[in-house]
């Protein structure tokens, strides 16, 4: 196995030394962005699985942070063997650099798939569909965001021990509340436009006066998420503190590799877990936990929340020795970065494939959804189900059908081991 590459989510099996609560808890966690990434019926969702409106947070808000953490995780397990055995730090970073253009390439990629299958090209010509591309792709992105902190994480990883790490974790979630907090930036109200700070607004902060500046304008487009418009979710002061989202899971990584046995390092990934939580909350007093800004007490309490569900995990399957319950997670989490890919390429096709004609054309995945989901919606259509037949219950039915299509496809690439190295 390429050990760097184990320090992102989806990578080939390793030998005898590899935690298979750490697959388990990745698995569980790419199938869960999955779930809530996409359900039959953005209209009929149930609460659990939207994201907070703005501040606060549900189930789902707690996907992305779990990801960046167990990246943050797998670096002190597989990048401290490679180096005892003989590789160099330049070779290492050498490794994460082009680990690192590769994830936000498929960022990319994905962000203006959908302009390679809408026919645009064609009717457009290509001055004409390259404009649209250049002035409307997204830059931002999920897999952006971890590309960035997956090579930062790194560089402070291979350049300070672990009392630096401390240091940069604490630096980063203090100067993120500070620029947040303290940096005046212009909002303009009823046409007269005021220096402010501390404000934490939804598109009213810092953070999206920023992105704002560098990603739109007038003659370079637009280039944040379309939901927005004006800012963005992975936007650029926001990473500062999912920086130190993945930088705690470095520690909770360095916690694994002690020399201590199974329940000390269990006792104290709950007990670290459950302080961390509690200084989360503690701040949320005076910094709301907000997931879209990312904001400190975010960070530090969803790092608590996931330490403690890995010492859950640990102690159940790599202590406790439980493990058939847990396969089918185990093949998502080895190809993470596949499934997520993967999920992304066919929604896009299903939302640009219309079946039908004319103005009876509607959208393959509306067709699909229609056809299989549509009858569950209704007591009237599903009477056998009685009180559970709900548009919220249809949409969670094809949230679950798109997780199993998607695991079926990751099935084969692990029967066939195929895994996928970045």
């Amino acid at each position: 196995m390429d050990a760097i590459s184990s320090a992102l989510p989806g990578a080939a099996p390793a030998g005898q030394g590899r935690l298979m609560s750490l697959d388990v808890f990745r698995g569980a966690t790419i199938a869960s962005m999955m779930l809530v990434n996409n359900p039959g019926n953005w209209s009929a969702v149930h609460a659990p699985l939207l994201h907070a409106d703005w501040h606060g947070w549900t189930f789902t808000d707690t996907v992305f942070p779990f990801f960046l953490w167990i990246v943050g995780v797998a670096i002190p397990l597989s990048v401290t063997r490679r180096i005892e055995q003989g590789q160099s730090r330049r070779q290492l970073l050498g490794h994460a650099l082009r680990r690192t253009v590769i994830l936000f390439g498929l960022g990319l990629f994905l962000a203006g798939f959908g302009w390679l299958i809408d026919g645009s090209l064609a009717t457009k010509g290509f001055q004409g569909w390259l404009h649209d591309v250049a002035t409307n792709l997204r830059i931002p992105g999920v897999l952006q965001r971890i590309a960035i902190c997956y090579l930062v994480t790194m560089v402070i990883f291979l350049t300070v021990r672990i009392r630096g790490q401390i240091a940069w974790i604490i630096g980063l979630l203090l100067g993120y509340w500070a620029l947040m907090m303290f940096v005046p930036f212009p909002v303009t109200v009823n046409g007269e436009t005021h220096c402010v700070s501390g404000l934490l607004e939804k598109g009213k902060n810092l953070s999206a006066y920023v992105d704002n500046a560098v990603f739109n304008g007038p003659v370079i487009g637009t280039h944040v998420w379309r939901s927005t418009k004006t800012w963005d979710p992975e936007g650029i002061v926001s990473t500062l503190p999912a920086i130190a989202t993945c930088l705690f899971g470095v520690l909770a990584g360095h916690l694994l590799r002690l020399p201590r046995s199974p329940a000390e390092k269990t006792a104290w990934m709950m007990v670290g877990g459950a302080l961390l939580m509690w200084l989360g909350l503690l701040w949320d007093l005076a910094l709301p936990i907000n997931k879209p800004i990312w904001t400190s007490s975010y960070a530090v309490f969803m790092a608590g929340l996931a330490m403690v569900c890995l010492g859950v995990y640990y102690w159940l399957i790599d202590v406790q020795g439980w493990r058939k319950w847990c396969r089918p997670l185990v093949v998502f989490g080895m190809n993470a970065i596949a499934v997520y890919v993967v999920a992304g390429l066919l929604g896009r096709i299903s939302l640009e494939v219309k079946i039908g004609t004319g103005s009876q054309a509607v959208a393959l995945k509306t067709w699909l959804y229609r056809g299989l989901c549509g009858p569950f919606a209704s007591p009237d259509t599903a009477p056998f189900l009685g009180c559970l037949a709900s548009p919220k219950n249809a949409s969670l039915l094809w949230a679950l059908m798109y997780v199993l299509l998607l695991y079926l496809i990751a099935y084969g690439m692990y029967r066939r081991k195929w895994f996928v190295k970045l």
